[in-house]
């Protein structure tokens, strides 16, 4: 077992070394297997197929792990009510914008990080990957200049939030800084 699935048994481990072992050695093989992985055990808050329609997940699953015979994941949480698609298509939008431009596979993380924004843990938890080192990782690949912006480490949910906001115009937070409002360790602080 490698250092990136340290902890990880049983059927997600099994899913993770059966997906890598099919890798294409694009840059988001790893996160995908875990997410992947994940959806199938359990482990995730993402909807069926990452959030994905049928075709982009084909497409996603040819890419990454040519030849498998991999079966989309069904839900491990909540799809996505109508009240919130606006949310949802103005985050993928953020992301879109900010994208690397390196690969196909930053439209598809774009779709299924905001699907993951949509359930209630940290994003990390809830995409299924098995760190936030993880997650760190695929947005700093797949959206760098985004990426760029997050210059105190906020915990991503909240600084895509906050860059929506930013984005409309919309200013909610009271204080005139980060650094002194109330919630600060709620953003900032080491996430479990």
């Amino acid at each position: 077992m490698s250092d990136l699935t340290v902890g990880v048994v049983g059927p997600a481990a099994r899913i993770y070394g059966a997906l890598m072992g099919r890798a294409a050695g694009a840059g988001n093989d790893h996160a995908l297997a875990c997410m992947i992985a994940s959806s199938h055990t359990g482990g995730s808050s993402l909807p069926a197929r990452l959030g994905l329609s049928p075709a982009l997940f084909r497409c996603l699953a040819e890419h990454h792990f040519p030849g498998t015979t991999l079966s989309a994941p069904g839900p491990s949480g909540p799809t996505v009510g109508e009240a919130r698609t606006d949310e949802l298509a103005d985050l993928i939008r953020l992301m879109l914008v900010n994208k690397a431009d390196q690969s196909p596979s930053e439209v598809w993380m774009a779709r299924i990080v905001a699907a993951g924004c949509m359930a209630s843990d940290h994003l990390w938890c809830d995409l299924g990957l098995w760190s936030r080192t993880d997650l760190t990782e695929l947005i700093c690949r797949n959206f760098p200049t985004l990426a760029a912006r997050n210059l105190k480490d906020m915990k991503w949910k909240r600084f895509l939030y906050k860059q929506l906001c930013e984005t409309e115009g919309i200013h909610t937070c009271r204080a005139p800084s980060c650094e002194i409002c109330d919630d600060y360790p709620g953003c900032f602080g080491p996430e479990a």
